[in-house]
């Protein structure tokens, strides 16, 4: 335990624990855990002042976010309901009911009902406008019995930051006011009541905290004043007879505690409607600015558009432009505090994403935002890291090509929506070289895969690179930079004719069980530039059945539609028609709702077999957001009805509020884990990219056309065909066979000279290479002018004055 002098150091308002208080017992409590990911409700207040978020689970608060979107507090805030004889927690022994207060404005009801019977908690929570606060606006009512013969208690949980452990917690008075306080990794907390505290206590969790107190009958221990350095848990008991079952209850968060204290107690004296009012105006006038894309509903139903653009914005920071990937911690109640980020963090890929879904709601400027943050946190190679902070500091290490890809497509948009002006589109160009130089040197195969698994070949990754380096071509020749404008073509029509050499697979035990050619698979295996042959597909008939699934490498995904998304492939393709036909045979579940879709055969993020939480291993689930993605295809295929009919089993997998989740459950009810067939699993909700993606497709269905195709790609590969490109070899793609008809382009990575010979060395030519300004140094052989026979060549590296040592033969036949 910290001594007391630590107590001055933390400014307690008092140096010495009172008389009569002892140390409470179990330090330093059980293992920290979070809480639960299924989110019924999520907001923030419209105002840079306003520095907190807040999440709602089970009828109560859970981990609310201050000062940063990354930076969870507190892992839950709710009530314990005793009477003589009776113990009931409001979170596990109540039905809940949650409602927002209006269409738009994340501030919600919150309805709890006591399973027996005996009474109801009916809350209003919202966050201060103006201040680090959430409040709630409580009314207890005794449906059996009188008023006078409960207690209701507050039991918080702080976590701060981003951890149970290691946390401080008291009570004392802060300017004469009884207040509850929590300090942790340099930031405090504090909880302030409009009624009196009739006690007040602090423990250790799972040993002498509040709960254990009262579940025991002892009520609160007031001689536990104070608990140090552990997993702490603050309690008080509130008069509610006082307020006539009324009562104000505020959590306010500040770097010092009488920060945190002067805050909640400011919240606290205005009252509730004026901070309601401040609120709820905050978020109508952003709200106003959208485009009217609300679908036709009964005014007693959710407005589900409304819900998502809420849900975009409360994930949003206003300082800095950033989004974060979920409120929630997947499976956080299986989670320890090693799992620093949980969701909480920047994904460049759901960033983009999401701001692709605020561009087509009409909060441009929102959008514009988001790119100025990635300008800013790029690295200083031209990517971007797998997920960060909200500050850029790496989480994760990985390396997603197509992550480097999208915030040019971004910016694309951005320019043809009219939101970046000609006149100043140069601010950006130096992101865009940076991002196409990095995709040319280390393309077209990626390290990981959009679901950060596994390396080579993804049709996912090659549609998003090559739309990204003909939307920077675009950019650079804009500057002038026609040369490096026609470079950064050749190497996406390169990629583009090799898409179907590096990811189509053929003469398959599933092809010819479908009567199809073949099909494009989910990731082939990167070799000297070649796909690497997979295993037979077998079909799955059970997801729990992890010993079939196995035994074959079984790599097909939706993800191959987003060739048709990106507009490299024609949604009639036969290639993507046999796609379709794979896909469906593998993946597609119907439900009740509609179709939906799993991310890939063998996928292994799920709860485990029985609906136990994943905990490295589970079976993956059913992904609303692949219904959205496959609904756009069918818009480009012509089946407006069906994207209608797959926008409609999207909104029907979402929460009793709105919120939709990253899996749903897909087996048997499991009524214990609370998994039911075609509801939310325990993995993150609300996901912001399946938000997103649900406003996309209102905007694609409005407009009859796809939102965010780019119409370079398109325009290039399906409307028309490109001249044939250079014929490409790298030291990392070697070939040794092309055409005669083509020009061979050798592509180096540093200043070369290339000593080429058409006659078996019988002469030789030395020849320079070119600097194309994106990190390659090529040289075009006129091969296409040359008989068929063979090359030979090899490589004198010019700035170290060194020959690669090897000579290389490509045969032209």
């Amino acid at each position: 335990m910290r001594s007391l002098a630590r107590a001055e150091e933390l400014h307690l308002a008092v140096a010495i624990l009172p008389p009569g208080s002892v140390v409470p017992p179990g330090a330093p409590g059980i293992e920290p855990r979070w809480t639960s990911s299924d989110k019924s409700a999520v907001g923030t207040a419209v105002s840079a002042a306003s520095c907190v978020w807040f999440t709602v689970s089970h009828g109560i608060l859970n981990e609310i976010y201050a000062p940063r979107l990354d930076m969870a507090c507190v892992r839950d805030f709710g009530f314990i309901v005793t009477a003589e004889d009776y113990f009931s927690e409001e979170k596990r022994d109540a039905e809940h009911r949650v409602e927002a207060i209006e269409d738009g404005v994340p501030a919600f009801r919150l309805v709890n009902t006591a399973g027996d019977g005996r009474y109801r908690i009916t809350k209003t929570i919202f966050s201060d406008p103006e201040r680090e606060v959430v409040l709630q606006d409580i009314r207890f009512q005794a449906l059996k019995g009188n008023l006078s013969d409960y207690r209701l208690h507050a039991l918080v949980a702080p976590h701060l930051v981003n951890g149970g452990a290691n946390n401080t917690g008291w009570y004392t008075d802060f300017k004469g006011r009884p207040m509850l306080f929590a300090e942790g990794s340099g930031r405090s907390l504090a909880v302030a009541s409009s009624v009196p505290w009739l006690a007040r206590s602090v423990g250790y969790v799972g040993f002498s905290d509040g709960w254990q107190t009262l579940s025991r009958g002892e009520g609160l221990r007031q001689d536990y004043c104070c608990a140090a350095d552990g997993n702490v848990a603050l309690s008080g008991t509130l008069d509610i007879q006082a307020g006539m079952g009324r009562a104000l209850i505020v959590i306010g968060f500040g770097t010092q505690p009488e920060e945190a204290a002067l805050r909640s107690l400011l919240s606290l004296e205005q009252d509730v409607e004026p901070a309601l009012k401040h609120y709820r105006n905050g978020w109508r006038e952003w709200q106003a600015g959208l485009l009217a894309l609300d679908e036709p509903h009964d005014p007693t139903q959710l407005n589900r558009y409304r819900v998502s653009t809420s849900v975009l914005a409360t994930h949003r920071d206003d300082a800095s432009g950033a989004i974060i990937a979920s409120l929630s911690i997947p499976w956080g109640f299986n989670k320890s505090d090693d799992d620093l980020g949980g969701y909480h963090l920047v994904w460049t890929r759901d960033l983009v994403e999401t701001a692709g879904g605020l561009l087509a709601a009409g909060a441009a400027a929102d959008a514009r935002s988001v790119l100025d943050y990635l300008t800013v946190i790029q690295e200083a190679d031209g990517h971007w890291v797998q997920n960060a902070w909200l500050d850029g500091r790496p989480y994760w290490y990985g390396i997603q090509m197509d992550e480097t890809a999208f915030p040019i497509l971004l910016y694309d948009m951005l320019l043809r929506s009219g939101e970046i002006g000609t006149s100043e589109a140069h601010r950006y160009l130096p992101m865009i070289e940076a991002a196409a130089g990095y995709i040319v040197k280390n393309g077209p195969a990626t390290q990981e895969d959009r679901w950060e698994e596994d390396a080579g070949y993804s049709p996912f990754t090659l549609a998003v690179e090559i739309a990204g380096l003909l939307a920077a071509a675009d950019a650079v020749e804009a500057a002038g930079r026609l040369d490096a404008a026609h470079y950064l073509r050749e190497v996406a029509d390169g990629w583009n004719e090799r898409i179907e050499e590096w990811t189509y697979a053929t003469d398959t035990e599933l092809s010819r069980s479908l009567g199809i050619e073949g099909y494009y698979v989910r990731i082939a295996s990167a070799t000297n530039g070649a796909m690497s042959l997979r295993r037979d597909f077998i079909p799955i008939r059970n997801r729990d059945d992890l010993g079939e699934v196995l035994e074959a490498d079984l790599l097909i995904s939706p993800d191959a539609l987003a060739l048709v998304r990106f507009g490299l492939r024609a949604a009639d393709d036969p290639r993507i028609l046999g796609t379709i036909a794979a896909i469906d045979a593998q993946l597609r579940r119907e439900l009740p709702a509609g179709p939906y879709w799993y991310r890939y055969n063998d996928d292994g993020y799920g709860e485990r077999i029985g609906g136990a939480p994943f905990a490295g291993s589970g079976v993956g689930r059913l992904w609303p957001l692949l219904t959205g993605e496959r609904a756009h295809y069918e818009l480009a295929a012509g089946r407006a009805d069906e994207a209608r009919r797959m926008l409609a089993a999207l909104e029907a997998s979402a929460s009793e509020g709105g919120l939709l989740p990253e899996q749903i459950w897909d087996s048997e009810d499991v009524p214990e884990r609370e998994l039911f067939l075609g509801r939310p699993s325990g993995s993150a909700m609300p996901l912001v990219w399946a938000h997103a993606e649900h406003i996309k497709l209102l905007r694609s269905l409005r407009d009859g056309v796809i939102f965010d195709m780019p119409p370079q790609t398109f325009a290039r590969y399906v409307a028309a065909k490109p001249a044939s490109a250079p014929f490409a070899w790298r030291l990392t793609g070697r070939r040794d066979q092309m055409p005669a008809s083509r020009r061979l382009r050798i592509e180096l990575p540093a200043p070369a000279l290339v000593r080429w010979s058409a006659d078996g060395w019988a002469s030789a030519t030395d020849s320079p290479c070119r600097d194309t300004g994106f990190g390659m140094h090529v040289f075009d052989l006129p091969t296409q002018a040359l008989n068929p026979g063979r090359i030979d060549f090899t490589i004198f590296w010019t700035d170290v004055n060194r020959w690669e040592g090897e000579d290389y033969r490509i045969e032209v036949v």
